[in-house]
Parts: C-alpha cells; structure tokens; sequence
C-alpha cells in the first residue's frame, strides 16, 4: 500500500520559513514524480511545486524564488523547504506522487497518490 506522511506545518509570521517533509512507504520514491499540492480556505487545489524522476523541478509562478523542492531518494522522502512566507501561502499542503503531471481537475487535486495533509498558517 502506498502511503505519503506529511509533516512540518505550522504557524509562522509573515517572512518566516518552514521546511516541509514527506516520506513515503510501499513504492519507490526516486522512480516517480513528486510533487507538493497546497489549497488554502475557499480555493481550488493547486501545484506548488513538482520534482521529476530526472531531477527537473517545476514551481508555480507564485512561489518561484521562494520555495525550493527536494528529494533524499535514501530515506525515501521529498521537502519543500519555504522562504519569505506571506499571508497568501496560508493553505493546506499536500504531498503527492504521480506520474501523469499532477493534474487538477475542476479544482480538485488527481494524483495518483496523495497525503493527508499539513496545515501552513502565515501571519501579517
């Protein structure tokens, strides 16, 4: 069974950091697209930021220059870490594995496989 558990979430003010991990259980993390979803109050779902089996990164226009993704594919776990943190990055975060492009569909995250899910709450 796979299985992605997200962890790292929390309360910071305005121009902090987080780091955001997720490890994953039941399949091979190096061998599969990872990705990291967020949906703040009222939202649709939206891709954060996505890291291929070959090491290419992808990062939504609204974070680039802030966010940076990773992956240790030893422990089997992928990061997100997060600068420079403002009130609109105020969402849930979903880790995600997938290899057909992360899709959302009507505002709904498909991924093949997704976390639970980890609250960032962003202060002014």
């Amino acid at each position: 069974e796979v299985q992605l558990v997200e962890s790292g979430g929390g309360s910071v003010q305005a121009g902090g950091s987080l780091r955001l991990s997720c490890t994953g259980s039941g399949f091979i993390l190096d061998s599969s697209d990872m990705g990291w979803y967020r949906q703040g109050p009222g939202n649709a779902c939206d891709l954060v930021s996505a890291i291929v089996s070959d090491g290419s990164t992808y990062y939504a226009d609204s974070v680039k220059g802030r966010f940076a993704i990773s992956r240790d594919n030893a422990k089997n776990t992928v990061y997100l870490q997060m600068n420079s943190l403002n009130p609109e990055d105020t969402a849930v975060y979903y880790c995600a594995a997938d290899n057909t492009g992360f899709p959302v569909v009507d505002g709904v995250c498909k991924a093949d496989y997704r976390g639970q899910g980890t609250q960032v709450t962003v202060s002014s």
